[in-house]
């Protein structure tokens, strides 16, 4: 467990150094936002009516922005020529896999706090179920991060990652999009845990399979 910390510790230091990476995944978050206030702006008159949206814009925002992050996941040790080194660490490879997806989930998390607010501010909407919301999305956000962890080391080496990443990843995430965005429309809605139970059982299992998945995988996607 400390060498999985150890890991996303590295990668959050250096991103939160540099913030590059960081300040491409809200900016292009937030952006999506205002296009999607501004496109509906005429249509959205009620509360009703930014419900119906809000899920499949908040869920488009988050996962184009965290496509972004994800692709220069191990982009950095690439360029720097630290790759083999981090392949040569005295630690199993599913610790490295844990700590890049740990790393990866902390700064989606932060992209998603920065972006609901803007949400509710230019939507003009209050949201109720507030820790079921938030409960949801972490689900969700951690499904797509261990997929996209594990295709980012898949495509590191290739000349099109940046292209090929979204390609693989947006169908083999479909599963925890389907039940992410209809629990959020249902949380947003003022719906119980009760109501989305069958969503949140989803989320859940496809979290915990893809998460084995990636433990048992993963060796041989870094290898050479």
């Amino acid at each position: 467990m400390i060498r999985i910390l150890d890991i996303a510790a590295k990668d959050l230091k250096e991103e939160f150094r540099t913030k590059q990476m960081l300040n491409s995944m809200v900016i292009f978050s937030l952006l999506v936002i205002v296009i999607f206030s501004i496109s509906f702006g005429s249509i959205l008159g009620s509360s009703e009516n930014v419900a119906m949206v809000a899920p499949g814009v908040l869920w488009i925002a988050f996962i184009f922005a965290g496509s972004i992050g994800l692709s220069r996941s191990f982009v950095a040790e690439l360029e720097n020529g630290c790759l083999e080194g981090l392949k040569l660490c005295p630690v199993s490879r599913s610790v490295i896999y844990t700590g890049k997806a740990v790393a990866n989930i902390v700064l989606m998390l932060i992209v998603e706090l920065i972006t609901i607010p803007l949400f509710v501010v230019l939507f003009n909407y209050n949201i109720d179920g507030l820790l079921l919301l938030a409960f949801v999305i972490a689900l969700g956000t951690i499904g797509f991060v261990c997929v996209g962890t594990l295709l980012s080391a898949l495509t590191v080496n290739t000349r099109t990652r940046e292209i090929l990443l979204p390609v693989l990843l947006l169908p083999l995430v479909l599963p925890v999009l389907i039940p992410a965005v209809m629990a959020t429309g249902s949380a947003l809605s003022g719906a119980s845990m009760w109501d989305i139970s069958q969503e949140l059982r989803l989320l859940v299992v496809y979290d915990v399979v893809f998460f084995l998945v990636a433990q048992l995988v993963f060796e041989y996607v870094i290898q050479d």
